[in-house]
């Protein structure tokens, strides 16, 4: 994830509509977060938060280089995904198997960035617990949290919403009430998409004015009856109002803003069809986001045809109960937090049984939607299918969290874990996958097909974690359970796993026996053809270690034709990097180089990160071994940076040969230490997408211009008073400025540069000095 951009758009659709004020808000949450690491806007329910936190967030991605990130709370229910939902959001790929909080700190430790936690109250304990636990493991990460309450941590500044300001009736009103009172403001603007030419007149201001007041400005409750006008007056708006108000006052356990709200939605639900009752309670369900077709699949019944369904959905729109999202091609849907949950009471007033049943087809979607994308991975939609996972995730945890506490459906969630084994692997899902396998195999010990499919899957995680005991031993369980169940498809997928534990301990000749059985048996009957592509790939490359280089490429050729055929993705990547590899080890750098910018472009189109990692390191030993020093330096770094963001085994590992060390070797002897040093270090400050950018040729090197331009002004004169030996505290003696300023900005030197010590600083300022140098003697005709 990049800068501010959240899963499902909804950063762009919250800041875009119906945000009208708070500009004295904004402001403040940007001081605040100038010097705090943690501020928690609070306030009562439909008061804004969110919308104010996602209206902020834009205009401070600039403030941190590292990005600021959303985080989105609604649909998580259960306190231990906190975590995942985070790492799924800054998109962590990350194979050390530690815990989801370890992957995390490990990641951000080092980071200058913001965090924007939405909607915590639910899992205020579990939030206060995972922010304590980041701002106390990391150096410059802040935390921005919306919450109804605050978190109650130590340093946590609490900026409290206020709702809109709204007239008193009866007083005077300015010439344009609506420039005053943003209460108002919202109250037209969204009058006028339900009653197009809407505006305020000498005619209706009182009695807006009086509905502003009624409803406390609580900017959620003027929209929900502002969208009440495409049907009634706003004097019937109002005594409607009235009455329900009354109603609700004799609650005294409610504070009054509650009351108001409440009434707000009794309201608006009493106005609603029969038809738009029902799917807003069985719509509740969902945990996040949803499109026509589920909401059909979920809502049609007895008494709800799909044609009914399709036109409730468009009422509760209309009638601001739903929030679309989406595209102009495909729409979904979304209920604010408040709204969901009154929709799942109404649900459970149906009866013991009615909540039950519509989670139960949530779950037969999600499974059936999971086991449709298995069944088309191997094709040409490849990243299609991983977007639109990713946008389910909260339904799939729901789903995965229900099944882990009933126990008549653990099996339902072994089946559904397990036939996303392309999401967890492919896709870099590693904790997550092994987070909710390992818990459903340990809560299901029957022999079942589902369970022996999870075991192979699990497998996989393990071994792309770096734990081949682990992995083999998985492997080995899952292949004596299919056998004994007649699977012959599910013993097959174990091919795989049980030759890959093998290859990562270095054990060549018994992962070509296991890879050899593999291929002598024709595909069965329901295999899964990505994974008969991993045996061509991992026979191929055991051929290459042996020095059987014409095999190998003659195995990847075969298989190549099927995924060209197919168009698929993911499996001919790995194939075009292991006949790269057999390419150049037999000494053709040139077809090696062709395959491995192949290879790079399909790996970054399925975003296979340790792929374009691997991949890049084949493409600095053939560019080494051509003369290509800097430029093999540089995607040697970026390798590099990928290794450590993910917290890699693979350079350590038995499996991943010589490519790097010849690479370097090369490479160093072309370019010298510290010219090699110094374009590592460009390498090193490259994202996977801007290293595979630059290895293609889509941007320039990098270069010490556009790295020097990074500092400021008075970072640069840091700079030069560290190059002269100044300690800290001289520095900020002869600046007049505080020691804490002075130190933030060596360490924002450090992160721009990409250096580690001060001595490394003095070589850079001597460089600038004599780069500027050079360019004074050029411009005047004078050697420098």
């Amino acid at each position: 994830m990049n800068d501010v951009e959240t899963r499902g758009n909804v950063c762009r659709s919250l800041s875009e509509s119906a945000f009208v004020g708070r500009r004295q808000e904004v402001a403040e949450i940007r001081r605040l977060l100038a010097t705090h690491r943690l501020v928690t806007v609070t306030g009562t329910a439909g008061v804004g938060k969110t919308r104010l936190a996602l209206h902020t967030v834009p205009r401070l991605a600039r403030t941190y280089p590292d990005g600021v990130h959303v985080v989105q709370l609604a649909g998580v229910h259960d306190a231990s995904l906190v975590p995942l939902a985070v790492i799924e959001a800054l998109n962590v790929q990350d194979t050390s198997g530690r815990s989801p909080l370890q992957s995390l700190v490990d990641r951000l430790k080092d980071r200058e960035l913001l965090l924007v936690l939405d909607n915590c109250e639910h899992l205020a304990d579990a939030c206060a617990r995972f922010a304590e636990t980041l701002l106390d493991e990391t150096a410059r990460l802040r935390i921005l949290a919306t919450s109804r309450h605050r978190l109650g941590l130590a340093g946590e500044h609490v900026l409290d919403i206020r709702p809109l300001p709204t007239p008193v009736p009866g007083e005077p009103l300015p010439p344009k009430p609506a420039l005053e009172y943003p209460s108002l403001a919202l109250f037209v603007e969204r009058a006028a998409v339900a009653l197009p030419g809407f505006v305020l007149t000498a005619d209706n201001q009182d009695t807006v004015t009086a509905l502003c007041h009624r409803l406390d400005g609580l900017p959620l409750a003027i929209e929900l009856a502002a969208a009440r006008l495409r049907s009634l007056g706003a004097r019937q708006l109002l005594d409607r109002l009235d009455r329900r108000y009354r109603l609700l006052a004799g609650d005294e356990g409610a504070l009054p803003r509650h009351r108001t709200l409440q009434a707000a939605v009794d309201w608006s639900y009493e106005l609603c069809t029969p038809q738009e009752k029902a799917v807003w309670a069985r719509a509740a369900v969902f945990a996040g986001g949803f499109d026509l077709d589920a909401a059909e699949k979920v809502c049609t019944g007895p008494v709800l045809t799909r044609d009914e369904v399709t036109e409730a959905v468009a009422g509760l729109v209309d009638k601001s109960l739903l929030v679309r999202d989406g595209d102009a091609v495909v729409a979904r849907y979304r209920m604010l937090e408040s709204i969901r949950q009154y929709g799942i009471d109404k649900l459970r007033e149906e009866g013991a049984g009615a909540e039950e049943e519509v989670r139960s087809r949530v779950r037969d979607l999600c499974l059936s939607l999971v086991e449709e994308h298995d069944r088309r991975w191997f094709g040409p939609d490849q990243p299609q299918l991983a977007r639109r996972i990713h946008v389910e995730m909260d339904n799939i945890r729901s789903v995965l969290e229900s099944c882990l506490s009933r126990p008549d459906e653990v099996q339902a969630g072994l089946r559904l874990a397990g036939h996303l084994w392309f999401f967890w692997f492919g896709c870099g899902a590693l904790v997550e996958g092994r987070y909710w396998l390992e818990r459903l195999l340990g809560a299901a010990a029957e022999p079942t097909r589902a369970r022996a499919r999870a075991l192979w899957t699990l497998a996989l995680l393990l071994l792309a974690s770096g734990d081949p005991a682990g992995g083999l031993a998985r492997a080995e369980e899952s292949h004596e359970l299919a056998l004994r169940l007649g699977e012959e498809a599910e013993a097959a997928h174990t091919y795989f796993s049980r030759g890959g534990a093998h290859l990562l301990r270095g054990e060549y000749d018994r992962a070509r026996a296991v890879y050899e059985e593999a291929l002598s048996r024709p595909p069965v009957e329901g295999e899964l053809m990505s994974l008969v592509g991993f045996k061509y790939v991992e026979l191929a490359f055991v051929l290459t270690q042996h020095g059987e280089y014409d095999r190998a490429i003659a195995l990847c050729e075969e298989f190549r034709r099927v995924c060209l055929a197919q168009g698929e993705q993911w499996i001919h990547s790995y194939l075009l990097r292991v006949l790269a590899l057999a390419e150049w080890s037999r000494g053709d750098r040139s077809s090696a180089g062709v395959h491995a910018l192949g290879c790079l472009r399909l790996k970054r189109a399925v975003g296979d990160v340790l792929g374009i990692a691997m991949t890049l390191e084949l493409l600095a030993a053939a560019g080494a071994q051509g003369g290509e020093g800097r430029r093999a330096a540089v995607l040697l770094g970026a390798s590099w940076r990928v290794w450590q963001d993910t917290n890699s085994f693979v350079p350590g590992s038995a499996s991943h040969g010589s490519v790097r060390s010849v690479a370097e070797k090369h490479a160093r002897r072309l370019l010298g230490e510290s010219l090699f040093e110094s374009a590592y270090q460009e390498g090193l400050r490259l994202s996977s997408d801007e290293a595979a950018a630059y290895a293609l040729g889509e941007r320039k090197p990098p270069g010490r211009s556009t790295l020097d331009s990074r500092l400021t002004r008075r970072e640069t004169e840091v700079a030069e008073l560290i190059a002269e030996g100044l300690t800290n505290q001289q520095i900020a003696d002869r600046l007049v400025v505080a020691l804490r300023t002075a130190e933030g900005h060596v360490e924002r030197i450090f992160r721009k540069l990409g250096l580690t010590s001060r001595s490394q600083v003095a070589v850079w300022a001597e460089g600038r000095r004599a780069t500027q140098a050079r360019a004074h003697a050029d411009a005047n005709g004078v050697p420098p």
